[in-house]
This record gives C-alpha cells, structure tokens and sequence, in this order.
C-alpha cells in the first residue's frame, strides 16, 4: 500500500510524515518545485500476524507494510499556469491513496495558509490536483481525435472517448474526479491514467496541543464530504521519540487513546477497502494485503503470479477458529479446515496454502 501525504506549505506534512514512520526529518518548509519527496516504509502491526508467529515459530515474521510518501507543501499562491513537476506528478499518481493535511494551528514565524480555513485549504490543493488531470485528460482528448481522423474508430476507442468528455467536462467545472461516477466500462477505459484527483481522501486536522479535541464544529463540517481524523501533530511526533510506556502515559494525558500510526494504518485500511489473509508456516509467516470482494485466485496473484495461472485449489481455514483450537489438527478434526475453488471470495483473517500446479 503507497499513500501520498500533500498539504499547504508548512501545514505541518513531514511532522506527520515524522509521527508516522519514526523519521526525523527536517520539518521547514521547502519548494514543490525543488525537493525530492520523503520515503518512509512502515509495518503495520497487526497482533494477528505476532500471534501467528508465536504459534509457529517461524523463521521469518513479515507483516505488512504501507510506504508513506511525503510531497513538498504546495503554495496558496500557487501559478495556476505552473503545472506540478513531472517527476512529483509521476509519482503521486502510483499512490493508492492521499493524505490531505490541513494546518489548525498558529506559529508566530510562519504566516503562510494561515488566513485559510480547513475547506479553503481543500479547496487551495484540490485546485492543484484538478489542473494537472486536466492536462492530462485534454492532451489525451487530442490524441483521440487525431487517430480518428486517421480511420481508427473502434468500440475501445469510443468508449475511452466518451469517459474522457465526461472527465473533461467534470474537472472544467472546478471538480475533483473523486465526486465523479463512471460506470464501469468506462472506468476501466481510463484507469491507466492514474488521475490524482480521483484517488481516495482522507483528511487530517493537523492542530497545536492547546486547540486539540476543541474542533467538533469543523470535523463535522468536513466529514460530510471526508473522512477526516483530527491529529496533534507535534504531539504524536514527539510521542513516536519516547519509550512505549512514557508514550502511554501522555497519551492518557492528552485523551488519545491510539498512536497516530495505529489509527492512520486502520482508516486507509477502511479508506481503500482492504483486508488482510496471511501464509503461515515454519520457514514464514507473513500478512498479504488484498481488497474487499477479492476470489482466491486473485489472492493467489497476490503472492506470486505461478500461483493464480496454475491454481487448483485453496486450502483454508480463519484465524479465529486456528486460535479458539489452538492447532491445525484440531481444525481438521472439528471440519474447520476447507478446500475452496477459484471464485471463493476471500475473507479478512484467512489463512490460505494455494495448490497449484505449472
């Protein structure tokens, strides 16, 4: 799982970035236009995965990851003739999701985005993701109407055609393709452009320790239309530096009964529809991340490709029922343990053994 991390200059990014991979990175501001963004891989910690570890004793534990992408803050007195760089560009849109990060909070040394409130903010980026789609959806507009006129005309074409309009027309209106519903032709037609802007969005209200957990009215605001998580930046920063029991203390403190890590990990989770199967075994345990409504053969692709081309069946059983026997064998003996086909759809907490055959 990737997951870009964008905000207004100095809205508080990287201290994020920082809480949620352990980083220590410098937290000034810097240019879009200059900085290479911030890479961070983080684990996610599921029990279930260090359960399963302490069961089999493998050799190797390996859960699973989401790699955290922290871009340059965006000016709000962006050039609305300055498209955003190529290579920021090409890597935000092999994101999964976005992070927007609005800045709730006062500095006496840093004026900027200050005077914008938390759907300005929105606003201010979403303009930004919406020009470079444009560009992108008009530039292939043109490529279409040449290979017409060269004789190409083919269903394919068509169709790709007719959801490029409807993307043309939607971000001309000053709208993000997130608020636009394809159907599903036509978003398979155009899903190779990766377009930023309609990429799954969760909202962070990044606020200072003294207005933390005052911001009912604004979270309401914003939730009719996000999905929105109020953090203390800072706070969880700084938090992410201390021993696991002095961490828990000031958590309690503060009223925040999750790290910012954990609870950012479960809401992409939720954002993106995504569960977790896991392999298990004396050589490796190991977490594999698929979406929602996923077969097993798919879930096989996931762990190799030999896997889903020669798949036969899927041996399966939940992790609940491994922990209430205790062991495989007690498993089979109560009828827990399953062989499913191709077309079983995949259920969070599974455990699965693919037999295939190339």
């Amino acid at each position: 799982m990737k997951i870009g991390i964008i905000g207004l200059a100095n809205s508080g990014k990287t201290t994020i970035f920082n809480a949620l991979t352990g980083q220590e990175l410098e937290t000034s501001s810097y240019s879009l236009q200059k900085a290479e963004p911030n890479l961070g891989m983080v684990d996610v910690m599921d029990e279930r995965v260090t359960k399963l570890s302490e069961l089999y004793e493998p050799k190797k534990t390996i859960y699973a990851s989401i790699e955290y992408i922290d871009f340059a803050g965006f000016s709000s007195e962006q050039n609305k003739n300055e498209s955003i760089p190529s290579n920021i560009l090409a890597l935000a849109k092999t994101t999964d999701a976005l992070i927007m990060v609005l800045r709730n909070f006062s500095n006496d040394f840093i004026d900027a985005g200050s005077d914008l409130s938390a759907l300005e903010q929105i606003e201010t980026l979403d303009s930004e993701l919406i020009f470079a789609d444009l560009i992108i959806a008009e530039n292939r507009k043109e490529k279409i109407e040449l290979s017409k006129k060269r004789g190409m005309k083919d269903a394919a074409l068509l169709l790709e055609e007719k959801a490029i309009e409807k993307i043309i027309a939607h971000l001309g209106s000053d709208q993000p393709l997130r608020t636009l519903e394809l159907d599903p032709n036509e978003e398979k037609a155009v899903r190779g452009f990766q377009f930023i802007s309609q990429k799954p969005l969760l909202i962070i209200l990044n606020s200072d320790e003294e207005n933390y957990g005052k911001n009912e009215d604004v979270i309401a605001q914003l939730s009719d239309k996000y999905k929105v998580i109020e953090f203390a930046g800072n706070f969880e920063m700084e938090l992410s530096r201390l021993p696991e029991d002095e961490a828990r203390e000031f958590m309690k403190d503060m009223g925040i009964t999750e790290s910012a890590r954990n609870l950012l990990t479960k809401l992409s989770y939720e954002l993106l529809g995504y569960i977790s199967f896991f392999t298990v075994g004396k050589d490796e345990v190991r977490a594999w991340t698929i979406e929602k409504g996923q077969n097993a053969v798919e879930a096989a692709g996931k762990i190799h490709s030999d896997l889903a081309r020669g798949f036969i069946r899927a041996e399966c059983f939940s992790y609940n029922d491994l922990l209430e026997t205790g062991s495989e064998k007690i498993l089979r003996e109560k009828g827990l343990f399953r062989l499913e086909g191709k077309n079983y759809i995949v259920q969070d907490g599974d455990i699965l053994s693919i037999r295939f055959s190339v």
